[in-house]
């Protein structure tokens, strides 16, 4: 499998491959003869994970220590 990195790309080129949905295909034509079919599959986004009140707390702790500390 061969990976490219959107970054890597023309800017043009790298916005239009991820604007791609899930129900387009980007066609490689060279010469007028189609060399390659590429269908775009968008990965559905895991939900956060809520955040337990111990853990709101420890960051809020660590958060107001930073404060104290910078003034």
């Amino acid at each position: 499998m061969i990976r490219i990195d959107l970054d890597d790309l023309p800017p043009r080129l790298g916005r239009a491959l991820a604007a791609l949905t899930d129900t387009e295909e980007v066609v490689l034509v060279r010469g007028g003869a189609v060399v390659a079919r590429l269908s775009a599959e968008v990965a559905a986004k895991a939900p956060a994970a809520p955040v337990g009140e111990a853990e709101m707390a420890e960051v809020m702790e660590h958060f107001g220590s930073i404060i104290e500390d910078e003034f």
